[in-house]
Protein backbone atom coordinates (compact mmCIF):
# COMPACT_ATOMS: atom_id res chain seq x y z
CA UNK A 1 0.00 0.00 0.00
CA UNK A 2 1.40 3.38 -1.01
CA UNK A 3 2.02 6.18 1.48
CA UNK A 4 1.01 9.74 0.71
CA UNK A 5 3.03 12.50 2.38
CA UNK A 6 2.77 16.27 2.61
CA UNK A 7 6.17 17.98 2.83
CA UNK A 8 6.61 21.47 4.29
CA UNK A 9 9.91 23.33 3.86
CA UNK A 10 9.76 26.95 5.09
CA UNK A 11 12.34 29.51 3.98
CA UNK A 12 12.79 33.15 4.96
CA UNK A 13 10.48 34.53 2.24
CA UNK A 14 8.80 31.41 0.89
CA UNK A 15 7.34 28.06 1.89
CA UNK A 16 7.92 25.08 -0.39
CA UNK A 17 5.37 22.30 -0.21
CA UNK A 18 5.21 18.98 -1.98
CA UNK A 19 2.89 15.99 -2.14
CA UNK A 20 4.37 12.53 -2.68
CA UNK A 21 2.98 9.06 -3.20
CA UNK A 22 5.86 6.98 -1.89
CA UNK A 23 8.81 8.59 -3.75
CA UNK A 24 6.73 9.86 -6.67
CA UNK A 25 6.15 13.61 -6.68
CA UNK A 26 2.47 14.42 -7.25
CA UNK A 27 2.99 18.19 -7.19
CA UNK A 28 5.11 20.86 -5.62
CA UNK A 29 4.60 24.58 -5.09
CA UNK A 30 6.74 27.46 -3.89
CA UNK A 31 4.53 29.84 -1.96
CA UNK A 32 6.12 33.30 -2.03
CA UNK A 33 5.79 35.67 0.94
CA UNK A 34 6.41 39.35 0.13
CA UNK A 35 8.94 41.00 2.44
CA UNK A 36 6.36 43.57 3.54
CA UNK A 37 4.02 40.74 4.59
CA UNK A 38 6.72 38.94 6.58
CA UNK A 39 7.72 42.25 8.20
CA UNK A 40 4.32 42.43 9.92
CA UNK A 41 5.35 39.67 12.30
CA UNK A 42 7.60 40.33 15.28
CA UNK A 43 9.09 36.82 15.32
CA UNK A 44 9.38 33.67 13.24
CA UNK A 45 6.85 31.81 15.40
CA UNK A 46 4.31 34.59 14.87
CA UNK A 47 4.24 33.64 11.16
CA UNK A 48 2.84 30.15 11.89
CA UNK A 49 -0.87 30.82 11.32
CA UNK A 50 -0.18 33.01 8.28
CA UNK A 51 1.89 30.28 6.59
CA UNK A 52 -0.49 27.50 7.64
CA UNK A 53 -3.46 29.28 6.06
CA UNK A 54 -1.58 29.74 2.77
CA UNK A 55 -0.64 26.03 2.73
CA UNK A 56 -4.18 24.85 3.42
CA UNK A 57 -5.70 27.35 0.97
CA UNK A 58 -3.30 26.22 -1.76
CA UNK A 59 -4.17 22.56 -1.21
CA UNK A 60 -7.86 23.41 -1.35
CA UNK A 61 -7.46 25.41 -4.58
CA UNK A 62 -5.71 22.40 -6.12
CA UNK A 63 -8.54 20.10 -4.99
CA UNK A 64 -6.15 18.21 -2.73
CA UNK A 65 -7.91 16.77 0.30
CA UNK A 66 -5.76 17.36 3.39
CA UNK A 67 -7.24 14.19 4.90
CA UNK A 68 -5.75 12.11 2.07
CA UNK A 69 -2.26 12.33 3.58
CA UNK A 70 -0.81 9.54 5.71
CA UNK A 71 2.05 11.60 7.15
CA UNK A 72 3.18 15.24 7.39
CA UNK A 73 6.90 16.02 7.21
CA UNK A 74 8.54 19.33 8.08
CA UNK A 75 12.04 20.67 7.58
CA UNK A 76 13.93 20.46 10.86
CA UNK A 77 15.11 23.68 12.49
CA UNK A 78 17.74 24.94 14.92
CA UNK A 79 17.24 22.33 17.63
CA UNK A 80 19.83 21.10 20.10
CA UNK A 81 22.52 18.91 18.48
CA UNK A 82 21.14 15.48 17.51
CA UNK A 83 22.31 12.51 15.46
CA UNK A 84 20.97 12.08 11.95
CA UNK A 85 17.67 10.39 11.21
CA UNK A 86 13.92 10.85 11.19
CA UNK A 87 12.36 12.22 14.38
CA UNK A 88 8.73 12.23 15.46
CA UNK A 89 7.67 15.76 16.40
CA UNK A 90 7.30 15.12 20.12
CA UNK A 91 6.17 17.68 22.68
CA UNK A 92 9.79 18.30 23.71
CA UNK A 93 10.96 18.73 20.11
CA UNK A 94 8.03 21.05 19.41
CA UNK A 95 8.84 23.16 22.47
CA UNK A 96 12.48 23.56 21.39
CA UNK A 97 11.44 24.56 17.86
CA UNK A 98 9.18 27.25 19.29
CA UNK A 99 11.86 28.38 21.72
CA UNK A 100 14.59 28.36 19.09
CA UNK A 101 17.22 26.76 21.33
CA UNK A 102 20.01 27.50 18.82
CA UNK A 103 18.37 30.50 17.19
CA UNK A 104 15.29 31.61 15.33
CA UNK A 105 15.07 30.51 11.71
CA UNK A 106 12.19 29.98 9.29
CA UNK A 107 13.02 26.25 9.14
CA UNK A 108 11.89 25.99 12.78
CA UNK A 109 8.34 26.38 11.46
CA UNK A 110 8.60 23.14 9.45
CA UNK A 111 8.17 20.80 12.39
CA UNK A 112 5.70 23.12 14.11
CA UNK A 113 3.40 23.22 11.07
CA UNK A 114 3.80 19.48 10.43
CA UNK A 115 2.79 18.65 14.01
CA UNK A 116 -0.21 21.00 14.02
CA UNK A 117 -1.58 19.81 10.67
CA UNK A 118 -0.79 16.16 11.49
CA UNK A 119 -2.63 16.36 14.82
CA UNK A 120 -5.66 17.95 13.16
CA UNK A 121 -6.03 15.10 10.65
CA UNK A 122 -4.82 12.33 12.97
CA UNK A 123 -1.57 11.30 11.25
CA UNK A 124 2.07 11.28 12.43
CA UNK A 125 4.45 14.18 11.89
CA UNK A 126 8.22 14.04 11.45
CA UNK A 127 11.34 16.06 10.77
CA UNK A 128 14.38 14.64 8.96
CA UNK A 129 18.12 15.38 9.26
CA UNK A 130 18.01 19.03 10.38
CA UNK A 131 21.04 21.31 9.99
CA UNK A 132 22.02 20.64 13.62
CA UNK A 133 22.81 16.96 13.00
CA UNK A 134 25.91 16.38 15.11
CA UNK A 135 27.81 13.10 14.87
CA UNK A 136 31.31 14.50 15.41
CA UNK A 137 33.88 12.37 17.18
CA UNK A 138 35.23 13.65 20.47
CA UNK A 139 38.54 14.46 18.77
CA UNK A 140 36.81 16.55 16.12
CA UNK A 141 35.15 18.75 18.74
CA UNK A 142 38.41 20.16 20.09
CA UNK A 143 39.25 23.45 18.40
CA UNK A 144 42.33 24.35 20.40
CA UNK A 145 40.43 26.77 22.64
CA UNK A 146 38.39 25.11 25.41
CA UNK A 147 35.81 27.91 25.39
CA UNK A 148 35.13 27.39 21.67
CA UNK A 149 34.32 23.75 20.85
CA UNK A 150 33.72 22.96 17.18
CA UNK A 151 30.07 22.59 16.26
CA UNK A 152 28.34 20.62 13.52
CA UNK A 153 25.94 22.78 11.52
CA UNK A 154 25.80 21.89 7.82
CA UNK A 155 23.66 20.75 4.88
CA UNK A 156 22.79 17.52 6.70
CA UNK A 157 19.55 16.80 4.81
CA UNK A 158 21.10 16.85 1.35
CA UNK A 159 24.45 15.35 2.38
CA UNK A 160 22.72 12.36 3.98
CA UNK A 161 20.24 12.03 1.10
CA UNK A 162 22.90 11.86 -1.65
CA UNK A 163 25.02 9.50 0.45
CA UNK A 164 22.06 7.13 0.81
CA UNK A 165 21.25 7.55 -2.89
CA UNK A 166 24.78 6.56 -3.88
CA UNK A 167 24.66 3.52 -1.60
CA UNK A 168 21.28 2.40 -2.95
CA UNK A 169 22.30 2.83 -6.60
CA UNK A 170 25.35 0.65 -5.98
CA UNK A 171 23.59 -2.05 -3.99
CA UNK A 172 25.31 -1.16 -0.74
CA UNK A 173 24.34 0.12 2.70
CA UNK A 174 25.15 3.70 3.65
CA UNK A 175 26.31 2.27 6.98
CA UNK A 176 28.98 0.19 5.22
CA UNK A 177 30.64 3.05 3.30
CA UNK A 178 33.22 5.77 3.83
CA UNK A 179 32.32 8.85 1.77
CA UNK A 180 33.38 12.46 1.36
CA UNK A 181 30.34 14.57 0.47
CA UNK A 182 30.82 18.12 -0.79
CA UNK A 183 27.72 20.33 -0.87
CA UNK A 184 28.28 23.53 -2.87
CA UNK A 185 25.61 26.21 -2.66
CA UNK A 186 25.45 29.60 -0.93
CA UNK A 187 27.56 27.85 1.70
CA UNK A 188 29.90 24.92 1.17
CA UNK A 189 30.07 21.95 3.55
CA UNK A 190 32.59 19.12 3.24
CA UNK A 191 31.68 16.09 5.33
CA UNK A 192 33.47 12.86 6.24
CA UNK A 193 30.82 10.10 6.32
CA UNK A 194 32.04 7.02 8.13
CA UNK A 195 29.66 4.06 8.24
CA UNK A 196 26.50 6.17 8.37
CA UNK A 197 27.82 8.97 10.60
CA UNK A 198 29.20 12.38 9.62
CA UNK A 199 32.18 12.25 11.94
CA UNK A 200 33.67 15.58 10.84
CA UNK A 201 32.35 18.54 8.86
CA UNK A 202 32.84 22.30 8.75
CA UNK A 203 30.35 24.56 10.54
CA UNK A 204 28.84 26.54 7.66
CA UNK A 205 26.76 28.82 9.88
CA UNK A 206 29.57 30.59 11.70
CA UNK A 207 32.32 30.61 9.10
CA UNK A 208 34.53 27.52 9.05
CA UNK A 209 36.27 25.75 6.21
CA UNK A 210 36.48 26.93 2.61
CA UNK A 211 34.94 30.22 1.53
CA UNK A 212 31.78 30.09 -0.58
CA UNK A 213 29.54 32.40 -2.61
CA UNK A 214 28.28 34.08 0.58
CA UNK A 215 30.53 33.00 3.44
CA UNK A 216 34.08 33.87 4.38
CA UNK A 217 35.01 30.47 5.78
CA UNK A 218 38.05 30.20 8.04
CA UNK A 219 39.87 33.54 8.13
CA UNK A 220 43.10 34.64 9.93
CA UNK A 221 42.02 34.63 13.58
CA UNK A 222 44.41 37.27 14.87
CA UNK A 223 43.51 39.74 12.15
CA UNK A 224 39.82 39.07 12.75
CA UNK A 225 40.27 39.89 16.44
CA UNK A 226 41.96 43.18 15.51
CA UNK A 227 39.14 44.00 13.11
CA UNK A 228 36.54 43.29 15.80
CA UNK A 229 38.22 45.72 18.22
CA UNK A 230 39.16 48.37 15.67
CA UNK A 231 36.06 50.41 16.43
CA UNK A 232 35.20 50.52 12.73
CA UNK A 233 32.53 47.82 12.80
CA UNK A 234 29.62 46.71 14.96
CA UNK A 235 29.22 43.07 15.96
CA UNK A 236 26.41 42.75 13.41
CA UNK A 237 28.61 44.17 10.63
CA UNK A 238 31.45 41.78 11.45
CA UNK A 239 29.11 38.81 11.44
CA UNK A 240 27.70 39.91 8.08
CA UNK A 241 31.23 39.93 6.67
CA UNK A 242 31.62 36.34 7.82
CA UNK A 243 28.19 35.09 6.79
CA UNK A 244 26.45 36.91 3.94
CA UNK A 245 29.02 39.33 2.53
CA UNK A 246 32.02 37.00 2.49
CA UNK A 247 33.40 34.82 -0.29
CA UNK A 248 32.29 35.67 -3.82
CA UNK A 249 30.18 38.52 -2.44
CA UNK A 250 33.17 40.06 -0.71
CA UNK A 251 35.58 39.76 -3.63
CA UNK A 252 33.30 40.18 -6.63
CA UNK A 253 30.03 41.67 -5.39
CA UNK A 254 27.89 38.70 -6.42
CA UNK A 255 26.84 35.44 -4.76
CA UNK A 256 25.89 33.83 -8.08
CA UNK A 257 28.46 31.26 -9.19
CA UNK A 258 27.03 31.43 -12.71
CA UNK A 259 27.82 35.14 -12.88
CA UNK A 260 31.35 34.44 -11.67
CA UNK A 261 31.76 31.74 -14.32
CA UNK A 262 30.69 34.22 -17.01
CA UNK A 263 33.12 36.83 -15.65
CA UNK A 264 35.89 34.27 -15.99
CA UNK A 265 34.86 33.48 -19.56
CA UNK A 266 34.88 37.21 -20.32
CA UNK A 267 38.51 37.40 -19.24
CA UNK A 268 38.14 38.91 -15.78
CA UNK A 269 41.45 38.04 -14.10
CA UNK A 270 40.23 38.75 -10.56
CA UNK A 271 37.20 36.50 -11.04
CA UNK A 272 39.50 33.75 -12.32
CA UNK A 273 41.70 34.06 -9.24
CA UNK A 274 38.70 33.94 -6.88
CA UNK A 275 37.20 30.94 -8.68
CA UNK A 276 40.54 29.10 -8.62
CA UNK A 277 40.93 29.84 -4.89
CA UNK A 278 37.38 28.62 -4.26
CA UNK A 279 38.09 25.18 -5.76
CA UNK A 280 41.55 25.14 -4.16
CA UNK A 281 40.04 25.57 -0.70
CA UNK A 282 37.35 22.94 -1.33
CA UNK A 283 40.07 20.49 -2.41
CA UNK A 284 42.08 21.25 0.76
CA UNK A 285 39.04 20.51 2.92
CA UNK A 286 38.36 17.28 1.02
CA UNK A 287 41.99 16.25 1.56
CA UNK A 288 41.58 16.89 5.28
CA UNK A 289 38.48 14.70 5.37
CA UNK A 290 40.40 11.95 3.57
CA UNK A 291 42.86 11.92 6.48
CA UNK A 292 39.92 11.81 8.93
CA UNK A 293 38.84 8.63 7.12
CA UNK A 294 42.45 7.37 7.23
CA UNK A 295 42.63 7.27 3.43
CA UNK A 296 39.85 4.68 3.19
CA UNK A 297 37.41 6.58 0.96
CA UNK A 298 34.96 4.64 -1.21
CA UNK A 299 33.60 7.65 -3.13
CA UNK A 300 33.56 11.44 -3.27
CA UNK A 301 30.13 12.95 -3.96
CA UNK A 302 29.67 16.46 -5.36
CA UNK A 303 26.25 18.04 -4.84
CA UNK A 304 24.46 21.39 -4.54
CA UNK A 305 23.76 24.00 -7.20
CA UNK A 306 27.40 24.62 -8.17
CA UNK A 307 27.76 20.93 -9.06
CA UNK A 308 25.66 21.64 -12.19
CA UNK A 309 28.73 23.35 -13.72
CA UNK A 310 30.77 20.70 -15.61
CA UNK A 311 33.93 22.66 -14.79
CA UNK A 312 33.36 21.91 -11.10
CA UNK A 313 33.85 18.20 -11.63
CA UNK A 314 36.68 18.76 -14.08
CA UNK A 315 38.78 20.88 -11.73
CA UNK A 316 38.04 18.86 -8.59
CA UNK A 317 38.84 15.57 -10.32
CA UNK A 318 42.29 16.98 -11.09
CA UNK A 319 42.81 18.03 -7.48
CA UNK A 320 41.21 15.23 -5.45
CA UNK A 321 40.45 12.42 -7.93
CA UNK A 322 43.47 10.54 -6.59
CA UNK A 323 41.64 10.10 -3.27
CA UNK A 324 38.60 8.25 -4.66
CA UNK A 325 36.29 8.21 -7.70
CA UNK A 326 33.84 11.09 -7.98
CA UNK A 327 30.04 10.98 -8.41
CA UNK A 328 28.00 14.11 -9.12
CA UNK A 329 24.42 14.63 -7.94
CA UNK A 330 23.80 18.29 -8.82
CA UNK A 331 21.27 20.45 -6.99
CA UNK A 332 19.41 19.46 -3.86
CA UNK A 333 16.00 17.79 -3.76
CA UNK A 334 15.04 18.62 -0.19
CA UNK A 335 11.35 17.78 -0.61
CA UNK A 336 12.18 14.26 -1.82
CA UNK A 337 14.80 13.81 0.92
CA UNK A 338 12.19 14.71 3.56
CA UNK A 339 9.66 12.33 2.00
CA UNK A 340 12.22 9.51 1.91
CA UNK A 341 13.05 10.02 5.58
CA UNK A 342 9.42 9.58 6.57
CA UNK A 343 9.00 6.61 4.22
CA UNK A 344 11.85 4.72 5.85
CA UNK A 345 9.99 4.95 9.15
CA UNK A 346 6.49 4.35 7.75
CA UNK A 347 7.72 1.26 5.86
CA UNK A 348 9.50 -0.13 8.91
CA UNK A 349 13.00 0.19 7.42
CA UNK A 350 14.11 2.15 10.48
CA UNK A 351 12.60 3.39 13.71
CA UNK A 352 11.75 7.01 14.33
CA UNK A 353 14.28 8.52 16.71
CA UNK A 354 13.31 10.14 19.98
CA UNK A 355 14.39 13.73 20.56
Amino acid sequence: MSIKSLIINPGSTSTKIGAFEDETLLFDKTLRHPTEEIAKYASIIDQKDFRKKIILDTLKEDNCDIHSFDVIVGRGGLLKPIEGGTYAVSDELLADLKKGVQGQHASNLGGILAREIGDEIGVPSYIVDPVVVDELTDQARLSGMPELPRRSIFHALNQKAVARRYAKEHGKRYEDLNLIVIHMGGGVSVGAHSHGKVIDVNNILDGEGCFSPERAGTVPAGDLVKMCFSGKYTQKEIYKKICGNGGFNGYLGTNDARVVEQMVKDGNAKAKLVQDAFYYQIAKDAGAMATVLEGKVDQIILTGGIAYNPYTREVLEKKIGFIAPITVYPGEDELLALAQGALRVMNGEEEAKVY
